[in-house]
């Protein structure tokens, strides 16, 4: 499958000209090794990726230590097992600087119906990456993966009891998932990566101090973030499948066997409309099935990965999180406020939060919880008309479906009909095709 066929074939777009241009300069790029250490404070992984002399990658993964954590008991040849596929997931963060033609992994051997599952993994989850830098490529030819090592590793068994992880975010998916858990007497409890104002707080409302959390830091390489600001190619990668594989490794150290998600079904939909280009890929449901069936083949049969929501779409989640009123005021999900620990208001991900929130929770109570009200700023008008799916893309943030914005906006007209605010006027202009009769 070729992206960006559309792009005229008399015009190269500059990233493009870089792709190529970088793929000539440094035609390899190599996961050179890793190296794990533990201690009585914390356990940490470091990686290290080379392209070249003057380009070395050395992000690290570090997970303090909890009383409830069980690391003793696992032995170096499972714990290698996990942080080598932690660094597979982490290597494209870095490969796309580059777009290096061959990827050389060399800590441990690959087979070849795993070097086919990483690069579907790769080719998709990077799909908006190469629609948004206008690359052509296609999964034949984007990257080859050479496997050098000839030390193999084999499935481990785990001692994992029925307790049940649950990743939270800040946003209003994982609050649902934590709460109907809890009332369904499920033993579980929150991992957190890179613990922030938002995450915590939905933590400590759930009932869980800082010490009683999962918590895990990972760090950007600083090299990357110098290439960045030079003018490398950058741009999104699947950090859900980064959280797939570092909550495995957490699902270890507690003993702990299940991992809900909180990936709803409108995550299937793609991005670029009429294309399989899905800024959301890490959270479907074609990548939690090809995870589970991974994990089960070539990691263990103990651990149990699973979206919670899956069967749910915003709209129901939405609905669920009206009724937990002890959040509204402290959940975040926009990221570029998420440092700040604030709504930014101006992006297409704060809209949408408002849009999919507004038919179930009374209007002035929502311009408490935001600030203003979002159908007033006329000013994401684009964003809006992106939402509702008359631009070509929806926004390359994680967001529901169009139909399930074009409901929501319909809902709340109907449920409030007196508030016509500039973006609703606007959208009552629209044609009917458009608007949902609900």
């Amino acid at each position: 499958m070729y992206l960006c066929e559309s792009i005229a074939t008399n015009f190269m777009s500059s990233n493009y000209e870089k792709y190529l241009n970088f793929r000539n300069q440094f035609p390899v790029f190599t996961y050179e090794s890793f190296s794990v250490a533990r201690s009585e404070k914390k356990i940490s992984i470091e990686f290290l990726f080379v392209v070249d002399e003057q380009i070395k990658f050395q992000p690290t993964i570090s997970i303090p230590a909890r009383s409830f954590y069980k690391i003793d008991e696992l032995s170096d040849e499972q714990i290698n097992l996990l942080a080598f596929h932690i660094g597979m997931i982490e290597l494209v963060s870095y490969w796309k600087a580059t777009c290096s033609p061959r990827v050389v992994v060399k800590p441990f051997a690959l087979s070849n119906a795993q070097i086919e599952w990483w690069k579907k993994l790769y080719f998709q989850g990077l799909g908006e990456f190469f629609y948004v830098n206008e690359i052509v490529t296609n999964l034949l030819e984007f990257v080859t993966i050479e496997s050098v090592s000839d030390i193999v590793l084999k499935k481990q068994k785990f001692n994992l009891d029925e307790k049940t992880i649950v990743p939270i975010g800040g946003g209003k998916d994982s609050v649902v998932t934590l709460e109907l858990l809890r009332k369904s007497n499920v033993e579980i409890r929150p991992m957190i990566i890179n613990p922030r104002g938002a995450t915590l707080n939905c933590a400590k409302i759930a009932g869980f101090e800082r010490e009683e959390i999962i918590e895990v830091n990972r760090t950007i390489c600083p090299r990357l973030l110098e290439l960045n600001a030079e003018g490398f190619l950058n741009g999104h990668t699947p950090f859900s499948a980064m959280l797939a594989f570092v909550s495995v490794l957490t699902s270890a150290i507690t003993g702990m066997k299940h991992i809900a998600l909180s990936n709803e079904s409108s995550a299937n939909e793609p991005t670029v409309l009429g294309q399989d280009v899905n800024h959301q890929y890490s959270k479907s449901l074609e990548f939690e099935n090809d995870f589970r069936d991974y994990v089960k083949n070539f990691i263990s049969e103990d651990f149990d990965y699973y979206s919670f929501l899956r069967p749910f779409n915003e709209l129901k989640i939405a609905e669920y999180f009206s009724e937990f009123p002890q959040y509204h005021s402290i959940f975040r999900s926009c990221n570029v406020g998420s440092k700040d620990d604030i709504w930014c208001c101006s992006c297409a991900k704060c809209l949408f939060a408002y849009i999919i929130l507004s038919p179930f929770i009374d209007p002035q109570k929502m311009i408490k919880i935001f600030g203003k009200n979002l159908f007033d700023n006329t000013m994401l008008k684009h964003e809006f008309n992106q939402l509702i799916g008359i631009e070509k893309t929806k926004p390359f943030e994680c967001v529901g479906t169009i139909d399930e914005v074009n409901t929501a906006l319909s809902l709340y007209i109907q449920r409030f009909p007196s508030h016509t605010p500039a973006l609703i006027e606007y959208y009552k202009t629209l044609p009917q095709s458009i608007q949902r009769t609900c």
